[in-house]
């Protein structure tokens, strides 16, 4: 692989791997939702879809006609397509950095707050009131739980109210930062790194690279 298509691939990988260990190191759990979860893994895999499929189907004819330009066209399909997944997905709150035994009792708190009809059953949570029916995934060795919808009616508005409350209910609790945290934050600014110097010390090949893949 050439240097340019190294850092198109690895770049967004890079950050978003620096990401994630920044927030398995911030010391209190993070709150996100699924589809910001997911989005920001589909963000990390544009470049290795750039450098790979996307240029290799790219459509010779309609670049003639538009030189270049093309790759606007396909980047925004992919953008499309990847907000059309997202949307599919099923409801989902993900928290990082939490152990069960710290967020159990106070995932009990904010269901009591939400919905005194509320229900257990094991893992399984449902709040009528709210029209949310979810199931608490862990995940030992991250540190990360996942709230996921059971069933098929769903309110994203209810699920919106549980993130909510969730991550009030969750700004004062102190977690260890997790030693996969400190090495994904390391990988993450070590690949960056890597592949700008290996990008400005191949200044020719790049700007071979470049021209060969815009078929200028």
């Amino acid at each position: 692989m050439d240097p340019l298509h190294f850092f198109i691939a690895m770049g967004p990988l890079a950050a978003y791997s620096a990401l994630m260990g920044r927030t398995n190191t911030l010391g209190r759990p993070f709150v996100t939702s699924g589809a910001r979860d997911a989005a920001a893994l589909g963000v990390a895999l544009t470049g290795v879809a750039a450098a790979g499929p996307l240029e290799l189907f790219l459509p010779e004819s309609a670049n003639r006609w538009f030189p270049g330009g093309i790759w606007i066209l396909l980047l925004l399909l992919y953008s499309l397509s990847l907000s059309l997944v997202v949307l599919l997905l099923r409801p989902r709150v993900v928290v990082y950095n939490v152990g069960l035994e710290d967020f159990r009792p106070r995932l009990a708190s904010v269901v009591k707050q939400l919905d005194n009809d509320s229900r257990w059953a094991g893992d399984c949570v449902t709040l009528p009131s709210l029209h949310v029916q979810l199931t608490i995934e862990y995940q030992p060795w991250t540190r990360t739980v996942q709230l996921v919808s059971a069933g098929g009616r769903q309110d994203p508005l209810g699920w919106k109210q549980v993130e909510r409350s969730l991550a009030k209910e969750l700004r004062e609790v102190k977690s260890p930062s997790l030693p996969i945290g400190y090495g994904l934050l390391a990988f993450g600014l070590l690949l960056a790194c890597g592949s700008a110097i290996w990008v400005t010390l191949a200044r020719q090949s790049v700007a071979d690279s470049l021209a060969e893949m815009l078929r200028l």
